[in-house]
């Protein structure tokens, strides 16, 4: 049995079955280049769901972690630090914001949105206690909690976990129409992906995002943008929301906040609908740390030069232009995406998403798939158009071409 194998089976002794990683031991990792424990590299075309959006041990990130690590990294925000007021206020900015609540996970930030939309609804809006709804769109993934799956039309992420949260409304992504007549006085929010990464990158018509903006200010109810994975310089702009010029009440953030160092998470918005909370109400012992906010600085520091946006827009051009290629030539029947993220649907006569992701394994090229045939590509935004293009390579190989 080799080391791979032997360390496989020792992670499926001992850890609760709910992944189905693909069979790959990474050890080491730089750039967008991994390598496992056997000696073999891998492209890394997925970047840890976008939470790797500056590579794997991207020395800026690395360096800021490990002066932090001499100095302080918790405090439990029973006190202050002194990275603290730095790391709001900077993100606050990014964001054009004013107020930031800081948590660790993605999931948590979901929650804490939910929760501080609900509270801005009874303390601002006036909706009658225990009556407020939050619309949402299906095929969402916003994370695998309690409440967070009630609102999942995912029956995996559901099943055998009720009794379900209330409070939530689910109509179909991009439909303007569905969306208008299911807000109603007691909506207090619309919770939306930008670009719905699970699902399998789908990019919503164009004007949806504008239309809902529209609406949720014509209806006064908070427009909460999870921007967990489509943020933070993956479609080539800070935000997704920003290819159509909106603004959202809210962002939710994480993965990439935290460059891979670190869990970092956050919900930014006005003095308005944060300033609703008061202290005992919310929180966390991890969130808003000394070390977290040292590392998510440095990445603030990066988004702020405009170098990583300006990447995935041009690679993401780039990868859709030789993607368009083998859609033209029918290995490929749909190709969704904005900047450096695409959704790519293969014919099943080639496999199942899962299928292609081991094939292409087999030749260093690590994806991830979902929904049946489809599979995803989210290079770190550093990885170099050579790396990018020996990478499309193995697809056509596993394909045929």
């Amino acid at each position: 049995m080799s080391t791979t194998e032997e360390l496989i089976a020792s992670a499926e002794a001992h850890s609760a079955p709910t992944y189905h990683p693909l069979p790959v031991v990474v050890a080491t990792a730089d750039g967008a280049w991994m390598t496992d424990v056997e000696g073999r590299r891998y492209l890394d075309l997925l970047a840890g769901y976008s939470a790797l959006n500056f590579g794997h041990g991207n020395r800026r990130l690395i360096e800021a972690a490990k002066a932090q690590l001499e100095r302080v990294t918790l405090t439990s925000r029973a006190f202050h630090h002194d990275r603290f007021a730095e790391f709001c206020a900077r993100l606050a900015e990014l964001c054009g914001m004013e107020m930031v609540l800081p948590m660790n996970t993605g999931a948590e930030a979901v929650e804490s949105a939910v929760k501080t939309a609900r509270k801005w609804g009874y303390r601002v809006k006036g909706v009658p206690e225990g009556m407020a709804k939050v619309v949402v769109a299906g095929n969402n993934f916003h994370g695998r909690t309690t409440t967070i799956i009630s609102f999942s039309t995912d029956s995996e992420a559901r099943a055998d976990f009720g009794p379900y949260t209330p409070g939530f409304e689910i109509v179909p992504y991009g439909d303007l129409t569905a969306m208008r007549a299911a807000v109603t006085e007691n909506t207090v929010a619309v919770l939306l992906e930008p670009i719905q990464g699970e699902a399998g990158v789908l990019v919503p018509p164009a004007g949806y995002l504008a239309g809902v903006r529209e609406l949720t200010r014509e209806r006064n109810v908070l427009f909460v943008a999870d921007e967990i994975q489509s943020g933070l310089g993956r479609t080539g702009r800070t935000f997704a929301c920003e290819h159509e010029g909106v603004v959202p009440d809210m962002y939710v953030l994480g993965k990439a906040l935290g460059g891979g160092v670190v869990p970092v998470s956050a919900v930014v918005s006005s003095s308005e609908v944060l300033g609703v909370f008061r202290p005992g109400e919310h929180g966390s012992t991890f969130g808003g740390n000394p070390l977290a906010c040292a590392v998510a600085l440095e990445v603030i520091a990066m988004l702020r030069s405009g170098e990583y946006q300006r990447r995935a827009t041009e690679l993401g051009e780039h990868l859709r232009r030789e993607l368009g290629q083998l859609t033209g030539s029918g290995l490929i029947t749909q190709v969704r995406g904005r900047g450096l993220w695409a959704g790519i649907d293969i014919d099943p006569v080639y496999g199942t998403g899962r299928e292609i992701s081991e094939k292409l394994m087999d030749r260093g090229v690590l994806v991830k798939d979902t929904h049946g045939s489809t599979v995803r590509i989210a290079p770190p935004l550093v990885i170099s158009k050579e790396d990018l293009d020996w990478g499309l390579a193995q697809l056509r190989g596993v394909l045929g071409v």
